[in-house]
């Protein structure tokens, strides 16, 4: 087809979106205007959505699931495409998480999304809304996709999960007791998982601590890997291997300084005690 774009479903959430549109319209062999008539709009809205120049509403994802009888996957992956309280570079990590063999995290000061209960997100939210650096809307968005991304995480096969936690993000209180308690139990529930290390690295690692800011390593079906952290304003998405290898090779190290799975668990039970 003459002047036919080409798209790029790895780019990002939107060019996965609107290339998972394109298939499905090129498999039913309608032209951008056929579909337009079914989604109750019109040719160009249709051709902006696929080559990603228009981020898809709510409306349009539902019109394209009711057309394309798809459930409610386009409506799920519009979510991530409009979400506005994000970082830049995040949505299209997230692209890539829900594919990923191994994931490696390191996190400093906060439980990380993949394992924070409902109600510690919701208490993270609420907080943001407070400070008037989102709205409820926002929140509850990230909270949805926070559900969203854990859910992704039961899939076949399984996915390896290695996560590091500073000790500062066990002693962050966020909420009440209460919610405290639930959330260690969440953590404990994670570490006992058969695809799972959870491990604490904890203060008096000191200098030999080889990592200070938190990182995010995706190993991906072919082997390639990919890394992601987060600035002040974005986030950054590293998909060269070889780039990346460097920061493997410091959270391996800082695997063998932090706590075993065991002394892991028991760090975080003393807690749940009110034993520092």
């Amino acid at each position: 087809m003459v002047n036919r774009k080409e798209l790029d479903a790895d780019q990002s959430p939107g060019a996965a979106f609107g290339a998972h549109l394109r298939s499905l319209r090129d498999e039913r062999g309608w032209t951008q205007d056929e579909l337009g008539v079914r989604m109750g709009c019109s040719g160009a809205h249709i051709s902006a959505v696929e080559t990603g120049r228009r981020k898809p509403t709510r409306q349009f994802a539902a019109s394209a699931d009711r057309v394309f009888k798809t459930g409610d996957k386009f409506e799920r992956r519009s979510r991530v495409v409009r979400h506005r309280v994000l970082l830049e570079g995040f949505p299209e990590y997230v692209a890539h998480e829900v594919r990923a063999t191994e994931i490696r995290l390191y996190e400093v000061g906060v439980i990380p999304g993949l394992l924070q209960t409902p109600e510690y997100a919701t208490a993270l939210g609420d907080s943001a809304v407070k400070r008037g650096v989102a709205s409820q809307e926002q929140a509850d968005e990230r909270i949805a996709l926070i559900a969203q991304r854990q859910a992704s995480l039961i899939r076949t096969p399984l996915p390896l999960i290695f996560v590091v936690l500073d000790e500062s993000c066990l002693l962050r209180p966020i909420g009440g007791e209460a919610l405290m308690d639930a959330q260690f139990a969440r953590l404990v529930d994670f570490a006992e998982l058969p695809n799972t290390v959870l491990q604490v690295a904890p203060f008096d690692i000191g200098v030999r601590r080889p990592m200070t800011l938190p990182v995010t390593v995706l190993t991906m079906p072919d082997r390639s890997l990919m890394s992601y952290a987060e600035s002040a304003n974005r986030g950054h998405l590293e998909r060269d291997s070889a780039s990346v290898l460097p920061i493997l090779t410091d959270y391996h190290q800082l695997q063998a300084e932090a706590l075993s799975r065991a002394a892991s668990v028991a760090m975080i039970n003393q807690l749940r005690k009110g034993t520092p």
